[in-house]
């Protein structure tokens, strides 16, 4: 699983879902740069968030799409779009974490981590049945990708908080022997 390149947002802290953003030339350059490492493995399937910067991110890694998958948006942050962790935290008067407080509506209803963990397990059950072909690559947003390694890991979602995932990097979930394992990450 690919996280997109770097964002004007994603590089200040703020919280992206809803708002589609494009990538930095930066973003653009790091998605270049991962065509050495994927460019190598064959894919049966390419599964992309439809938000631009997962998108441009994907065709610049010279990945083509086999699949747009609304089940891989980032989290819907509602109020706090657009707000850094700095900034929710100051007007809560204490440390904010989406892994333990959440989101709150506003233009967007904002979205529980349960939720997110719903959508997710559907994309694990649909790779799980193309796993005996070969890979699936999933270019998505941090957030959810961090859910969707709690998941597939057995854990509850909010460990996703565990898996911090840079822009314009990648992890490798797989087994060792039957067991499903984090094989790689924060890999460029």
């Amino acid at each position: 699983m690919l996280r997109h390149g770097q964002t004007e947002w994603s590089r200040s802290g703020q919280h992206t879902s809803v708002t589609d953003l494009p990538l930095l030339p930066e973003g653009e350059e790091q998605a270049r740069m991962l065509r050495a490492s994927l460019g190598s493995r064959r894919f049966v399937e390419v599964w992309v968030s439809p938000r631009q910067r997962a998108l441009r991110t994907a065709e610049l890694a010279g990945l083509t799409p086999t699949a747009i998958d609304e089940d891989l948006v980032e989290i819907d942050y509602g109020g706090y779009e657009g707000r850094t962790t700095a900034e929710i935290s100051a007007d809560l008067g204490r440390a904010w974490s989406v892994w333990r407080d959440g989101t709150i509506p506003g233009e967007t209803p904002g979205e529980t981590l349960a939720a997110v963990a719903e959508r997710v397990d559907r994309v694990l059950d649909r790779a799980r049945k193309r796993l005996t072909d070969g890979d699936v690559l999933i270019v998505a947003h941090g957030h959810v990708l961090r859910v969707l390694t709690a998941r597939w890991l057995g854990l509850a979602p909010e460990a996703g908080a565990l898996f911090a995932l840079s822009a314009g990097s990648y992890g490798v979930l797989g087994y060792e022997h039957t067991r499903q394992a984090l094989i790689g990450w924060g890999l460029h």
